[in-house]
């Protein structure tokens, strides 16, 4: 059966880890299409590890053929290393995956109706519950600081106005609103409601904490020579993992002439490029969900996991609080 999600920049992922060996970790599972990758690429044993229960249900009808090799945990990414230790390879791909925006039950896709509820783990409060009980305050801080919507104030507003004539509950009630909001797109831009409903999801699943604490999981889980490949599809979570990776390799561009010289620790990874790697044309051509795609490579040195100060990875904060 074939996995309905296509990984991308799985290409240079497998140049840079040749020889695939030993064990890794697929951080973010999804319809398993890097963990199948990496175990046909001679990768001993692979953890799939994803807290959304749909991904280990719609892997049952293959993952058998692969034995003891693949192993499921359900579970958060931000814990990875209480999965496994000394690990060859993490591989992060963030976001939301092609299974989960195709179901409309699940209420990620603003093109789909369906209830509004965003929820990656199926527990815990809805997206129908923040834009129900939040305040407008709270609401336009949410759609600015994970959506980068310039518009977040006046889409909160006319959310705040809605609801109080009936409770919004489904994706295409909120489409519709944000719609509202904003001027008609002109050719080749994205969705008027994608900003709002990315902001949303982050918002429901705290996807930046547990990005934040994720990579900081992987430093700790990568044996020396272990190769970290996460995956980003906008400029937040590509920021964070490039100011990360930054910090852990010694380039934080701190020093200054004017102070005394500090000695700084071992670095943890060795950056693989400067910039972010992007689809070729071939890619693009077959898949265009990678056309947002950036790819961040590091290896890890012998120097002990350290402690990530927050700062060092530009990680977005709500300016109100629940």
């Amino acid at each position: 059966m074939a996995a309905p999600h296509v990984p991308v920049l799985l290409r240079p992922i497998l140049e840079a880890a040749a020889p695939v060996r030993g064990v890794w970790i697929d951080g973010t599972f999804g319809a398993g299409g890097y963990a199948r990758a990496l175990l046909e690429a001679g990768a001993g044993t692979v953890y799939g590890i994803d807290r959304d229960p749909l991904a280990h249900e719609l892997a049952a009808p293959w993952a058998a053929e692969y034995g003891d090799r693949l192993r499921l945990v359900q579970e958060n990414f931000a814990n990875l290393d209480t999965v496994a230790s000394d690990v060859d390879g993490v591989v992060l791909d963030l976001g939301v995956s092609s299974m989960q925006l195709d179901r409309a039950e699940r209420g990620f896709s603003f093109q789909k109706d369906g209830p509004l509820d965003m929820r990656m783990s199926q527990d815990g409060p809805s997206a129908a519950d923040l834009v129900n009980e939040l305040t407008e305050v709270q609401l336009a801080d949410i759609l600015f600081t994970y959506g980068e919507e310039r518009a977040s104030r006046r889409i909160a507003r006319a959310i705040v106005r809605e609801r109080a004539a009936a409770p919004i509950e489904t994706t295409l009630r909120l489409s519709e609103i944000v719609e509202g909001c904003l001027p008609r797109p002109k050719p080749g831009q994205s969705h008027p409601a994608t900003r709002s409903f990315q902001a949303l999801r982050i918002a429901v699943n705290d996807e930046y904490a547990a990005l934040h604490e994720g990579l900081a999981a992987a430093e700790r889980a990568l044996a020396p020579g272990g190769l970290l490949a996460v995956v980003t599809f906008h400029s937040v979570e590509d920021r964070m993992v490039k100011r990360f990776l930054q910090s852990r390799a010694g380039q934080t561009g701190r020093a200054n002439r004017f102070q005394p010289q500090i000695e700084e620790p071992d670095p943890q990874f060795d950056l693989l490029s400067k910039k972010a790697i992007g689809a070729d044309r071939d890619e693009l051509d077959a898949n265009p969900r990678a056309r947002s795609a950036k790819l961040r490579l590091a290896r890890r040195t012998e120097a002990p996991a350290g402690v990530l100060d927050p700062s060092d990875i530009a990680m977005p904060r709500l300016k109100e609080t629940r």
